[in-house]
């Protein structure tokens, strides 16, 4: 175990983000004083935003709101006002701390969060969605759609042309409601525009995350890829949006190109399945850190897609490839066999040492069946897997001493194991 390393945000890419984010939630702020244009709250999980940006609304996401708000130690207060106005203690904490944000009017420490002019209720995977956004519907009264996404039933996990079609006639019927709602009619070649920029985003964005099969990995691909998950959602299909991908595509490479990983030592190289415990993301990563484990491909990161295995827009296609990218080309829709497949691609393809599966309490959809994948990974792939569990927005289900006794006692038996394994290969009995 080495001591615990103070990694430090630095470099163009962060000062980007920061200032691209500080724009976008200006742009929020003045909407929600009044200036005249229209926002949507939508979710993250395979979401149509190229279709909000071509009317020129700006697409709001409860999740990164209250993620933002749980970074910076806010959230529970809002948790509790939900509450207090009925939600079960094991409701969705992302959903009470929107909740609570709704009846706080909004303001953050870093913004203030319009009210929705339209809902879109992207349903992927998870029916507390629908609940959500049947809750915001009746507290705002603005126009809602629930676009019904089918689970992908298919061996290949490829969506069906009858899945595509069912789903292309959703987003024409939001085009209409966009119609109505913004009084634009749908300019098909700056839509197209949009789409081919969100398939360049896409492109870069899978080949920054292709760089941490490198070794030393160029970043950490669940810590670290959270600075470039915030821009991939709320800014995809912009100029800036994809600028900050160019920026970040060119400072990761001459990350490889020079041998800097992001910690003075990579030691061990794991997946993380599962979202991150927001309000205490630096004493989450620091347990790992402290053993120089660098995660070099995650679940996470692909909650708003799955571009590294193949997935781009396509501009001559638009509305049929954001279809497919909301029916297949994200973690939240794919089965549990799927979602294996997957952590087990990154375990072969990007020659990881163990698995780490951070089980939500509040989220059911990432958390059901975990303790059969963590079952699968160690019986049947032999592959080390740690189950750990505490909230990724609610601070009282984090227990640092116990995480950190689990987490230590997990890496001293995956160092042992390497240990007696260079033992066996060097021939000592």
């Amino acid at each position: 175990m080495t001591a615990a390393v103070e990694i430090k945000y630095q470099g163009e890419l962060h000062l980007l983000q920061k200032e691209i984010m500080a724009k976008y939630y200006a742009e929020a702020t003045a909407i929600a004083e009044g200036n005249g244009k229209k926002a949507a709250h939508l979710l993250i999980a395979g979401n149509p935003v190229e279709l909000l940006r071509a009317f020129d609304v700006l697409p709001i996401y409860p999740e990164v709101n209250v993620l933002q708000i749980a970074v910076r130690k806010g959230s529970l207060p809002l948790i509790l006002k939900a509450e207090e106005l009925g939600y079960a203690t094991d409701n969705c904490a992302y959903v009470k701390a929107d909740i609570g944000l709704y009846h706080a009017g909004g303001v953050t420490p870093f913004a203030k969060i319009p009210k929705p002019d339209v809902l879109v209720c992207n349903y992927v995977g998870c029916n507390v969605y629908l609940n959500w956004f049947e809750h915001l519907a009746e507290l705002t009264h603005a126009p809602a759609m629930n676009i019904d996404i089918p689970f992908i039933r298919t061996p290949d996990g490829e969506p069906t042309e009858a899945d595509v079609r069912y789903v292309v006639k959703q987003l024409e019927e939001l085009i209409v409601l966009l119609e109505n709602v913004t009084g634009k009619s749908l300019d098909w070649t700056e839509f197209t525009k949009i789409v081919e920029r969100s398939a360049e985003t896409g492109r870069l964005w899978a080949e920054i995350k292709d760089m941490t099969k490198q070794r030393p990995a160029p970043y950490d691909a669940y810590f670290d890829s959270v600075t470039m998950m915030a821009p991939l959602y709320t800014l995809r299909g912009t100029e800036e949006g994809l600028r900050f991908f160019e920026v970040a595509h060119r400072e990761m490479s001459a990350r490889v190109r020079e041998g800097r990983g992001p910690l003075q030592e990579e030691r061990f190289r794991i997946v993380i399945e599962g979202p991150p415990p927001w309000p205490k993301l630096r004493v989450f990563r620091d347990m790992f850190s402290r053993w120089g484990a660098v995660a070099v491909a995650s679940t996470y990161s692909t909650v708003g897609g799955l571009w590294e295995f193949g997935f781009r827009h396509d501009p001559k296609h638009p509305l049929e490839s954001i279809a497919a990218h909301m029916l297949s080309y994200n973690v939240c829709n794919r089965n549990f066999l799927q979602r294996y497949e997957q952590i087990e691609r990154y375990v072969d393809e990007w020659s990881a040492d163990a698995v780490v599966i951070h089980s939500v309490k509040s989220c059911r959809l990432f958390s059901a069946g975990q303790g059969d994948m963590r079952e699968h990974f160690v019986r049947d792939r032999d592959v080390p897997t740690l189950l750990i569990e505490s909230d990724l927005e609610d601070p009282r289900y984090f227990s640092e001493a116990q995480l950190r006794n689990r987490i230590d006692a997990f890496f001293e038996a995956l160092e042992q194991r390497r240990i007696t394994a260079g033992r066996v290969a060097g021939g000592v009995a």
